[in-house]
């Protein structure tokens, strides 16, 4: 295990920026209207790694933000990880070809669990499983349903298949910058060999000190979005932090 990654978030909704409070797309705030300059700016700051996701995407099934993403692969120099609404082997081909790094796969992993595997075969190292849950559970479509399906036991499904990461995120926290869920976030990487990425309700520097120390645990990054643009993390200074443990 190397150091964490901070994966910077750009959360698309008709071509703007925005941030959504617990995945409601009627809770969403706007912070710009350029993608790929808010792009370079992480860039600026040090990110090697960005977080790009289709909202409309995630809910319509299909690309929606297309352009908006291929405007922020040009111009962003290091690896864009993407998700929302990648749900056919078309769809993760057409991404991959454009320069995304990796493709994010969340509701299809619960509802055609071979299709991440086939694309995990195919593409090695480039796709990351969502795992999205509401009190442990699986929230699927945009987190508008919850299934009886545990985090763990989704996760554990893919052990064997290659993926290259879980992405787990406490749908609860998701934008509310109430803190980031460590301990279920260190559970679920220690119960499985996949590399865990942390997502939601990151509120601060102490978020990025704490995931950090768990790397060994099998933590391999962090994504973190409204804390950034409303301040209360400095983009430069996580980066450091991450480094350094």
């Amino acid at each position: 295990m190397g150091s964490l990654i901070v994966f910077p978030a750009i959360d698309l909704k008709r071509g703007q920026v925005v941030r959504l409070a617990e995945g409601d797309m009627d809770r969403a705030t706007v912070y710009g209207d350029d993608p790929a300059a808010q792009a370079m700016l992480f860039s600026d700051a040090g990110a090697q790694h960005l977080h790009v996701v289709d909202l409309d995407g995630a809910f319509a099934g299909e690309s929606v933000n297309g352009d908006a993403v291929k405007a922020i692969v040009e111009r962003f120099p290091g690896h864009v990880q993407l998700g929302g609404g990648i749900r056919t082997p078309a769809a993760v081909e057409a991404w991959f070809d454009l320069g995304v790094a990796r493709v994010v796969i969340g509701t299809a992993a619960l509802e055609q669990p071979q299709f991440v595997r086939d694309m995990a075969a195919a593409y090695p190292g480039g796709i990351v499983v969502a795992v999205d849950a509401r009190d442990g559970m699986v929230a699927t479509k945009g987190w508008a349903d919850v299934s009886t399906t545990s985090a763990t036991d989704l996760a554990r499904r893919f052990e064997d298949a290659g993926v290259a990461a879980l992405l787990f995120t406490d749908v609860g926290r998701d934008g509310l910058l109430k803190g980031c869920n460590v301990e279920a976030t260190v559970d679920l990487a220690r119960a499985v060999s996949i590399p865990v990425i942390a997502s939601g309700g990151v509120a601060g520097i102490s978020d990025i000190h704490v995931l950090a120390l768990h790397a060994r645990d099998g933590v391999e990054g962090v994504i973190t979005g409204r804390a950034l643009y409303d301040g209360r993390l400095d983009l430069a200074a996580a980066l450091a932090v991450a480094e350094a443990a």
